[in-house]
Protein backbone atom coordinates (compact mmCIF):
# COMPACT_ATOMS: atom_id res chain seq x y z
CA UNK A 1 0.00 0.00 0.00
CA UNK A 2 2.77 2.21 0.77
CA UNK A 3 3.63 2.18 -3.06
CA UNK A 4 0.75 3.18 -4.33
CA UNK A 5 0.31 6.37 -1.62
CA UNK A 6 4.28 7.06 -3.03
CA UNK A 7 2.98 6.90 -6.50
CA UNK A 8 -0.40 8.47 -5.67
CA UNK A 9 1.91 11.37 -3.77
CA UNK A 10 4.59 11.80 -6.42
CA UNK A 11 1.58 12.08 -9.34
CA UNK A 12 0.21 14.66 -7.28
CA UNK A 13 3.18 17.09 -6.63
CA UNK A 14 3.89 16.58 -9.94
CA UNK A 15 0.72 18.06 -11.28
CA UNK A 16 0.81 21.36 -9.24
CA UNK A 17 3.14 24.04 -10.18
CA UNK A 18 6.41 22.66 -8.25
CA UNK A 19 8.80 21.12 -11.11
CA UNK A 20 8.62 17.08 -10.33
CA UNK A 21 7.91 14.29 -12.38
CA UNK A 22 5.88 10.78 -11.17
CA UNK A 23 6.65 8.65 -14.62
CA UNK A 24 10.03 7.19 -12.98
CA UNK A 25 8.18 5.97 -10.06
CA UNK A 26 5.18 4.65 -11.99
CA UNK A 27 7.78 2.28 -14.12
CA UNK A 28 9.68 1.11 -11.51
CA UNK A 29 6.27 -0.04 -9.47
CA UNK A 30 5.63 -1.93 -12.59
CA UNK A 31 9.07 -2.93 -13.19
CA UNK A 32 8.38 -4.67 -9.88
CA UNK A 33 5.29 -6.18 -11.01
CA UNK A 34 2.61 -4.07 -9.02
CA UNK A 35 -0.90 -4.16 -10.70
CA UNK A 36 -0.96 -2.18 -13.72
CA UNK A 37 -4.43 -1.03 -13.58
CA UNK A 38 -3.92 -0.22 -9.33
CA UNK A 39 -0.93 1.59 -10.80
CA UNK A 40 -2.95 3.78 -13.36
CA UNK A 41 -5.82 4.59 -10.82
CA UNK A 42 -3.87 6.32 -8.06
CA UNK A 43 -1.09 7.53 -10.69
CA UNK A 44 -4.29 9.11 -12.54
CA UNK A 45 -6.18 10.42 -9.41
CA UNK A 46 -3.25 11.92 -7.61
CA UNK A 47 -2.25 13.80 -10.97
CA UNK A 48 -5.92 14.73 -11.40
CA UNK A 49 -6.44 15.90 -8.05
CA UNK A 50 -3.64 18.01 -8.02
CA UNK A 51 -4.07 19.76 -11.06
CA UNK A 52 -7.64 20.56 -9.30
CA UNK A 53 -5.31 22.17 -6.74
CA UNK A 54 -3.71 24.53 -9.47
CA UNK A 55 -7.88 25.39 -10.23
CA UNK A 56 -8.29 26.22 -7.27
CA UNK A 57 -5.32 28.58 -6.57
CA UNK A 58 -6.38 30.31 -10.02
CA UNK A 59 -9.71 30.46 -8.86
CA UNK A 60 -8.73 32.14 -5.65
CA UNK A 61 -6.42 34.62 -7.30
CA UNK A 62 -9.85 35.81 -9.21
CA UNK A 63 -10.56 37.26 -5.61
CA UNK A 64 -7.48 40.40 -6.34
CA UNK A 65 -8.95 41.51 -9.76
CA UNK A 66 -9.80 44.97 -8.53
CA UNK A 67 -6.40 44.82 -6.94
CA UNK A 68 -3.69 47.39 -8.62
CA UNK A 69 -1.15 44.34 -8.59
CA UNK A 70 -3.47 41.92 -10.68
CA UNK A 71 -1.76 40.95 -13.43
CA UNK A 72 -5.27 41.56 -16.20
CA UNK A 73 -7.09 44.25 -16.81
CA UNK A 74 -10.91 43.40 -16.16
CA UNK A 75 -11.72 43.68 -20.02
CA UNK A 76 -8.95 41.31 -21.19
CA UNK A 77 -9.91 39.12 -18.29
CA UNK A 78 -13.42 39.21 -19.68
CA UNK A 79 -12.48 38.82 -23.22
CA UNK A 80 -10.22 35.90 -22.40
CA UNK A 81 -12.97 33.88 -20.57
CA UNK A 82 -15.10 33.64 -23.00
CA UNK A 83 -12.21 32.78 -25.62
CA UNK A 84 -11.12 30.20 -23.05
CA UNK A 85 -14.71 28.70 -22.51
CA UNK A 86 -15.30 28.60 -26.24
CA UNK A 87 -12.21 26.81 -27.31
CA UNK A 88 -9.90 26.48 -24.59
CA UNK A 89 -11.99 24.22 -22.33
CA UNK A 90 -10.55 21.59 -24.36
CA UNK A 91 -7.23 21.86 -24.29
CA UNK A 92 -7.23 20.66 -20.69
CA UNK A 93 -7.23 17.48 -22.37
CA UNK A 94 -3.86 18.38 -22.86
CA UNK A 95 -2.97 18.96 -19.02
CA UNK A 96 -0.45 15.88 -18.93
CA UNK A 97 2.01 17.80 -21.22
CA UNK A 98 4.98 18.09 -19.15
CA UNK A 99 5.75 22.03 -20.40
CA UNK A 100 2.61 24.22 -20.43
CA UNK A 101 0.23 21.46 -18.18
CA UNK A 102 0.60 22.78 -15.50
CA UNK A 103 -0.37 26.48 -15.99
CA UNK A 104 -3.60 25.32 -18.28
CA UNK A 105 -4.78 23.70 -14.77
CA UNK A 106 -3.73 27.18 -13.39
CA UNK A 107 -5.67 29.31 -16.34
CA UNK A 108 -8.56 27.23 -15.79
CA UNK A 109 -9.17 28.62 -12.44
CA UNK A 110 -8.80 31.92 -13.40
CA UNK A 111 -11.08 31.77 -16.23
CA UNK A 112 -13.80 30.26 -13.74
CA UNK A 113 -14.12 26.72 -15.79
CA UNK A 114 -16.97 24.09 -14.40
CA UNK A 115 -15.19 22.45 -11.94
CA UNK A 116 -16.60 19.43 -13.48
CA UNK A 117 -16.00 19.41 -16.61
CA UNK A 118 -12.39 20.66 -15.60
CA UNK A 119 -12.01 17.45 -13.71
CA UNK A 120 -13.52 15.05 -16.16
CA UNK A 121 -11.36 16.55 -18.99
CA UNK A 122 -8.20 16.44 -16.90
CA UNK A 123 -8.60 12.94 -15.73
CA UNK A 124 -9.04 11.87 -19.24
CA UNK A 125 -5.98 13.48 -20.65
CA UNK A 126 -3.75 12.22 -17.89
CA UNK A 127 -5.49 9.15 -17.44
CA UNK A 128 -4.63 8.77 -20.94
CA UNK A 129 -0.86 10.02 -20.67
CA UNK A 130 -0.65 6.72 -17.90
CA UNK A 131 -2.31 4.37 -20.06
CA UNK A 132 -0.17 5.11 -22.77
CA UNK A 133 3.06 4.72 -20.54
CA UNK A 134 2.29 1.42 -19.25
CA UNK A 135 1.14 0.54 -22.07
CA UNK A 136 4.75 1.03 -23.85
CA UNK A 137 6.67 -0.21 -21.01
CA UNK A 138 4.55 -3.33 -21.26
CA UNK A 139 4.87 -3.09 -24.88
CA UNK A 140 8.78 -2.98 -24.66
CA UNK A 141 9.61 -5.35 -21.62
CA UNK A 142 8.22 -7.63 -24.23
CA UNK A 143 10.60 -7.28 -26.56
CA UNK A 144 13.38 -8.31 -24.42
Amino acid sequence: MEAYLGLFTAAFVAATLLPFYSEALLIGLQAADYDPLSLWLWATAGNTLGAAVNWALGRWLLHFQDWRWFPFKPESLGLAQRWYQRWGVWSLLMAWLPVGGDALTFIAGIMRINFMLFFVLTWIGKGARYAALLGLFDWASGLA
